[in-house]
């Protein structure tokens, strides 16, 4: 199953980069360059989403729309595709 969901990235003062997905709570990404923060974003993404999965009841949040994240000046949006395998009856 694909999850998609937009990041929100920003320069630091120090010259790596950060970066949060406004609609996955406590989801967050950094690396030394840009590309680092996308690859650590798909990897942060991805252990959310996991986790909800092993709740009873998963409840993903809506997706918000690049274009309706009002970002500050200086900050990259970009989504991010997460791919996850899921096998019914896995245990069996």
């Amino acid at each position: 199953m694909k999850f998609t969901y937009p990041a929100v990235f920003h320069k630091t003062e120090h010259g790596t980069y950060e970066g949060y997905f406004p609609d996955l709570a406590c989801c967050y990404a950094k690396g030394d360059t840009l590309d680092e923060a996308l690859e650590d974003a798909i990897h942060s993404a991805y252990d959310w989403i996991s986790l909800e999965l092993t709740e009873e009841e998963p409840d993903f949040p809506p997706v918000s729309d690049v274009a309706d994240l009002g970002k500050s000046e200086g900050e990259i949006a970009r989504n991010i595709a997460v791919n996850i395998r899921l096998f019914e009856g896995w245990d069996e």
